[in-house]
């Protein structure tokens, strides 16, 4: 099993560029973005969120940089989740902060009951996002993060490195946002400068920031209609802006690979390019950010043509393969000074979970043409199923436990908000990509498929339970579960089906099974679930996953929009109702 760098590395750009320059040529329709946006997914090339150009020996019979959809795809996804409740249109009218505040939400107490209209909710998703940026524009502007019930803003470096403009520059673009592109932009230009004595996180530095930056060059320079800008056309003063950005900060970050094993440092500062060791954990690395550092040095080595960003990262993955973990499960730390795992606690929440959504992706981003990631994917579900799948006790939803430690350990039944990546990861891996409808047809469907879907499908429900079960209807950041003792097996699972967690009322027993504590009641916005139901909807084609989405974002609204403009803020307690608030808002909220 060999790693390596990419051949011909120098010749990435060329390549990348007369490939992509083809863009119009896959049944888009360049006069309309929604009609472009629309076009892609009614291909059913489901998009991932991340590009992981990975290329090995073995398997380079076509360069994967020719299958340009899987590449552009990657970087829609999470600005899509919310945003997936219709067409696009091409909108571009400005709400005022009043409007937003005010009229624009009445809406939200006369939707109950109504004949489905999904490009209507697609516009009411909209409004959500226009309120928050223009409370962080009015309140916050210019700062790492965004406190909206005190209506006040915080840097986490001295001069700040736009957090939350940077995060959020590929949804105002895909929403066409134009004049609020317009004031990002010029902030970006005058105020982001990465020349900061400060020590930031290695792995949020690099998918919120580079990522974001990335992002944003390839949606302004592949879909030019997006929130349109003169300043970013081809030939313009601010053509290579975001790439620009992008180059200067991961040559900063790539600091924190300097260690003796390669294994990136947890954190780098930004002026000395110095890595530093965690402050906790023996000074091990979390091994899930270790390994999502990939997508982004990769994609940018591919537009850059340098061959040490593919280099660097690509290192990490080898150590990591090399330490020969038991069935494909690896423990949540791994130290930096020589590339070996610290403990034996086995998850997928906090610290494990990118690792094992990040295999297949990178197998399907390369059309394939890595085996190996295929390889290593089966091989972790299959560790999955043997070591950590349960079942709930009276209700029988499927659990993924833990083994804090080691898989002889005792089972943990607990489940992160976190770990709701994995149906729709399931899902994606199972159609490799495609609808069941389309994986049928090719005949790539068998007995281990339809059982692999069956599991998302199940988990899935357990997912939507963690909302289903509060009074909020908003997901706890931590569930635990009610089990058999000794815990059943897949081997031994339960002969009758899961509860129904759709169920309304409120003394459902279904809902006993789910235990959540008051310290993790509190619910930090994040997109797992949602981007799971996003799967599963375009996947199985069940409207049933669409209108969960729609029902969660309705539960946002109605529980964490603050009176007001100064947007929605995260909870702190989605037991109770009217539910404690947190004073912050997520930069992955926009």
């Amino acid at each position: 099993m060999s790693f390596s760098g990419p051949r011909n590395v120098n010749g990435y750009r060329n390549q990348h560029e007369s490939s992509w320059d083809t863009a119009g040529s896959n049944g888009y329709t360049r006069s309309n973005i929604g009609a472009k946006l629309d076009g892609y997914f009614d291909k059913r090339e489901l998009p991932m969120y991340k590009d992981k150009p990975y290329s090995y020996a073995a398997s380079r019979r076509k360069p994967w940089w020719q299958k340009w959809r899987f590449t552009g795809g990657i970087l829609l996804l999470l600005v899509a989740l919310l945003y997936w409740v219709g067409i696009f249109s091409s909108t571009n009218t400005r709400t005022s902060v009043k409007d937003a505040s005010k009229s624009t939400w009445s809406w939200s107490s006369k939707m109950a009951g109504t004949q489905v209209d999904w490009n209507e909710r697609r516009e009411r998703v909209k409004d959500a996002f226009v309120l928050s940026w223009d409370g962080y524009e009015k309140y916050a502007w210019g700062h790492d993060s965004y406190h909206p019930t005190s209506k006040r803003g915080t840097q986490m470096t001295p001069s700040g490195m736009g957090w939350i403009i940077v995060d959020a520059l590929d949804t105002l673009m895909i929403m066409n946002l134009t004049s609020r592109l317009t004031h990002a932009r010029e902030w970006i230009t005058t105020s982001l400068n990465y020349e900061q004595d400060q020590e930031v996180n290695t792995f949020e530095t690099t998918i919120r920031m580079l990522g974001g930056l990335l992002s944003a060059h390839y949606l302004s320079t592949t879909f030019p209609e997006m929130a349109p800008l003169a300043d970013d056309d081809q030939g313009a003063p601010g053509e290579d802006l975001y790439l620009e950005k992008a180059t200067d900060l991961a040559d900063r970050l790539l600091g924190a690979f300097d260690s003796d094993s390669g294994v990136p440092y947890a954190s780098v500062n930004l002026k000395t390019l110095k890595g530093i060791r965690s402050h906790a954990d023996d000074g091990a690395s979390s091994t899930a950010e270790a390994t999502s550092l990939q997508l982004e040095f990769k994609y940018l080595a591919m537009l850059t043509g340098e061959k040490d960003y593919w280099e660097k990262v690509e290192k990490v993955m080898e150590l990591v393969d090399g330490n020969g973990e038991e069935d494909g499960l690896v423990p949540i730390f791994i130290y930096a000074h020589d590339g070996t795992f610290r403990g034996h606690n086995i998850r997928l929440g906090s610290r494990g979970d990118s690792y094992y959504e990040y295999l297949i992706k990178q197998y399907l981003q390369t059309s394939g043409l890595e085996p190996i990631y295929l390889e290593l994917w089966k091989q972790a579900l299959t560790g999955v199923r043997k070591h950590l799948i349960t079942y709930s006790k009276k209700s029988h939803f499927t659990i993924i436990a833990e083994r804090p430690n080691g898989l002889q350990s005792d089972l943990q039944p607990k489940m992160d908000h976190l770990v709701c990546f994995m149906p729709g990861t399931i899902a994606l891996a199972a159609t490799g990509g495609k609808t069941v409808a389309e994986a049928k047809q090719a005949g790539k469907w068998g007995k281990k498929e339809q059982a692999d879907l069956d599991l998302a499908i199940e988990l899935t429900k357990t997912c939507w339970g963690m909302y289903r079960t509060t009074a909020t209807g908003l997901a706890p950041e931590i569930t635990f579960f009610e089990i058999n003792d000794p815990p059943r097996s897949e081997a031994d699972r339960p002969s009758t089906p899961p509860a129904d967690p759709t169920s309304t009322d409120a003394s459902a027993e279904w809902k006993d099974d789910y235990v959540i504590k008051n310290q993790d009641a509190h619910n930090l916005q994040r997109p797992e679930t949602v981007e799971t139901l996003f799967y599963m909807w375009r996947i199985t084609g069940d409207e049933k996953y669409r209108e969960w989405g729609w029902e969660m974002f309705m539960s946002f609204v109605n529980y964490t929009k603050l009176e007001g403009d100064a947007g929605f803020t995260s909870v702190a307690n989605v037991l109770r109702v009217p539910p404690k608030l947190r004073d912050n808002m997520e930069s992955f909220w926009l």
